[in-house]
Protein backbone atom coordinates (compact mmCIF):
# COMPACT_ATOMS: atom_id res chain seq x y z
CA UNK A 1 0.00 0.00 0.00
CA UNK A 2 1.70 3.13 -1.02
CA UNK A 3 -0.83 5.58 -0.24
CA UNK A 4 -3.92 6.31 1.26
CA UNK A 5 -5.73 5.90 -2.47
CA UNK A 6 -4.68 2.34 -2.12
CA UNK A 7 -6.21 1.71 1.75
CA UNK A 8 -8.81 -0.62 1.70
CA UNK A 9 -10.08 0.58 5.56
CA UNK A 10 -11.04 4.23 5.17
CA UNK A 11 -11.55 6.85 7.85
CA UNK A 12 -13.99 9.50 7.63
CA UNK A 13 -12.33 12.55 5.92
CA UNK A 14 -10.67 9.53 3.32
CA UNK A 15 -14.31 8.37 2.82
CA UNK A 16 -15.77 11.89 2.34
CA UNK A 17 -13.14 12.63 -0.37
CA UNK A 18 -13.89 9.22 -2.04
CA UNK A 19 -17.29 10.15 -2.12
CA UNK A 20 -16.56 14.03 -3.20
CA UNK A 21 -18.72 15.16 -0.71
CA UNK A 22 -17.86 17.51 2.50
CA UNK A 23 -17.30 15.99 5.82
CA UNK A 24 -20.11 17.50 7.23
CA UNK A 25 -22.52 16.53 4.31
CA UNK A 26 -20.67 13.25 4.71
CA UNK A 27 -21.51 12.89 8.44
CA UNK A 28 -25.36 13.50 7.69
CA UNK A 29 -25.97 10.82 5.21
CA UNK A 30 -23.90 8.23 7.52
CA UNK A 31 -26.21 8.87 10.40
CA UNK A 32 -29.35 8.89 8.00
CA UNK A 33 -29.04 6.47 5.52
CA UNK A 34 -27.69 2.66 5.86
CA UNK A 35 -24.05 3.29 4.82
CA UNK A 36 -21.69 0.07 5.43
CA UNK A 37 -19.64 1.86 8.20
CA UNK A 38 -18.25 -0.02 11.57
CA UNK A 39 -17.95 2.37 14.62
CA UNK A 40 -14.52 1.18 16.73
CA UNK A 41 -14.16 3.06 19.83
CA UNK A 42 -14.32 6.90 18.63
CA UNK A 43 -13.75 6.32 14.91
CA UNK A 44 -15.80 5.49 11.96
CA UNK A 45 -14.52 2.88 9.57
CA UNK A 46 -15.17 2.55 6.23
CA UNK A 47 -14.42 -0.40 3.64
CA UNK A 48 -13.44 1.68 -0.13
CA UNK A 49 -14.96 -1.67 -1.88
CA UNK A 50 -18.47 -1.02 0.56
CA UNK A 51 -18.85 2.35 0.24
CA UNK A 52 -18.46 2.59 -3.78
CA UNK A 53 -21.01 -1.00 -3.97
CA UNK A 54 -23.41 1.39 -1.45
CA UNK A 55 -23.31 4.60 -3.63
CA UNK A 56 -23.80 2.17 -6.93
CA UNK A 57 -26.90 0.17 -5.20
CA UNK A 58 -28.51 3.68 -4.88
CA UNK A 59 -31.98 4.62 -6.56
CA UNK A 60 -32.59 8.05 -7.22
CA UNK A 61 -36.02 7.26 -6.89
CA UNK A 62 -35.86 6.18 -3.23
CA UNK A 63 -35.25 9.65 -2.74
CA UNK A 64 -38.52 10.76 -3.79
CA UNK A 65 -40.74 8.25 -1.51
CA UNK A 66 -42.42 10.91 0.32
CA UNK A 67 -43.45 12.92 -3.30
CA UNK A 68 -44.98 9.66 -4.25
CA UNK A 69 -46.71 8.74 -0.81
CA UNK A 70 -50.84 8.76 -1.64
CA UNK A 71 -52.38 11.96 -0.77
CA UNK A 72 -55.07 12.04 1.38
CA UNK A 73 -56.33 15.37 1.22
CA UNK A 74 -55.76 18.23 -1.86
CA UNK A 75 -55.27 20.75 -0.17
CA UNK A 76 -52.70 19.46 1.82
CA UNK A 77 -51.28 18.71 -1.87
CA UNK A 78 -51.70 22.24 -2.67
CA UNK A 79 -50.08 23.80 -0.07
CA UNK A 80 -47.21 21.59 -0.24
CA UNK A 81 -47.03 22.50 -4.34
CA UNK A 82 -47.24 26.38 -2.91
CA UNK A 83 -45.63 26.37 0.21
CA UNK A 84 -42.42 28.36 -1.05
CA UNK A 85 -44.89 30.69 -3.46
CA UNK A 86 -46.90 31.81 -0.34
CA UNK A 87 -50.06 31.17 -1.91
CA UNK A 88 -53.38 30.84 -0.62
CA UNK A 89 -56.05 28.48 -2.15
CA UNK A 90 -59.91 29.57 -1.80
Amino acid sequence: MSGSSDREILNIEEAAALLGVSIKTFNKVLHSEKMPARKIGREWKFSRRALISWVGEGRSRDFYKEADAPRTNESTAQERRTAGWRIESE
